[in-house]
């Protein structure tokens, strides 16, 4: 089924701003974050017979525009169950407790690895600080609202929720971060995969399908546990795959085979750049910057090269930052 694309109505000017909504069947819908640019950020509602779950939440300044978005669908705040948490990263966490705020019957759904980051935001926040400083921690992410304890339900391997009689699945996939999981929803025979299928913009869709790459960002990257978590998903058989970064995308098979082989050319640029020195960052970077400008013009896209980097220059070197971090963790372990 085609996706619809409506605009929310009654935008708030500062976080709904180019904002838009895509609506597939099975009652998911895919809102635009708002973050740092449209098409970046995605966060999921389910709705079933007059009950919803939200996957993953967006910033603090995505939390007006998801209210108006309920609003516009006669989702009262009420019937929100889940607010579902694939893992802790600001870009998919840092709007869960200002959103838990506005949704008074919510509860936090979040590996149990993830659970203390969300009672107690304090060392998140610190690291997230320590890397973009206080000014810009702001600006990206608004102010980090604490989750109750009691509204927390941590997720374990295999744990099943119920949405008014459609069941939710929660499967612990590591690779990414160690407090990552996927949930798998029956209804649309789709996971919901946060970071662990990687990254799939719009704008890098042809007549080939959709393109992938990982997201290899610092600071738990194991290809091992991420090849892994991939097949784990892929074994399930499901017929598509709703990215955080950004939507949903078909053909899981043949993306998860692109993803593998990325995560091998990623690792092996890496391993090439390892005895650098202080060229290292330089060179895996521009290994990089190559190496999807080669396979995104294999695949068909037809985006100028200036365009391109525009759209990865974040991923890019949050990738070299995670594949550094990757190195030096092998070389002291």
């Amino acid at each position: 089924m085609d996706p619809i694309i409506t605009p929310p109505v009654h935008p708030d000017p500062q976080t709904m701003n180019r904002r838009h909504i895509t609506d597939y069947a099975h009652g998911i819908t895919a809102i635009d974050a708002g973050y740092e640019r449209p098409g970046l950020v995605a966060i999921h509602l389910i709705f079933e017979r007059g009950r919803a779950a939200i996957v993953d939440t967006g910033t603090m300044h995505s939390v007006d525009g998801v209210m108006a978005v309920l609003a516009t669908k006669d989702i009262a705040p009420h019937d929100v169950d889940y607010v579902i948490l694939t893992h802790v990263h600001l870009d998919h966490a840092g709007g869960a407790g200002a959103l838990m705020q506005r949704l008074p019957q919510a509860r936090a759904v979040v590996h149990p690895r993830g659970a203390r980051h969300l009672s107690d935001p304090t060392q998140l926040l610190a690291g997230v600080t320590a890397v973009y400083g206080a000014h810009e921690t702001m600006r990206r992410f608004g102010q980090i609202v604490p989750v109750p304890t009691e509204r927390i339900i941590e997720a374990p391997d295999g744990l099943r929720l119920d949405l008014h009689g459609r069941e939710l699945l929660f499967l612990d996939t590591p690779g990414h971060a160690r407090h990552h999981i996927c949930m798998f929803d029956r209804a649309s025979s789709a996971f919901f995969t946060g970071d662990t299928f990687g990254l799939s913009y719009r704008e890098f869709d042809t007549d080939r399908g959709e393109f992938v790459f990982p997201t290899t960002t610092p600071v738990q990257f194991d290809p091992l546990a991420l090849h892994a978590s991939i097949d784990r998903l892929i074994g399930m058989n499901p017929i598509q795959m709703f990215l955080t970064h950004y939507g949903r995308v078909g053909n899981p098979g043949r993306l998860a085979g692109d993803l593998h082989e990325s995560i091998d050319a990623f690792t092996a640029l890496a391993l090439q750049a390892a005895g650098s020195g202080p060229d290292r960052h330089r060179l895996i970077r521009e290994g990089l910057q190559q190496l999807l400008l080669e396979r995104l013009a294999r695949h068909g896209c037809r985006l100028d090269r200036a365009r391109v980097l525009e759209l990865m220059e974040m991923d890019i070197e949050l990738n070299t930052q995670g594949l550094e971090v990757w190195l030096d963790h092998r070389r002291t372990h």
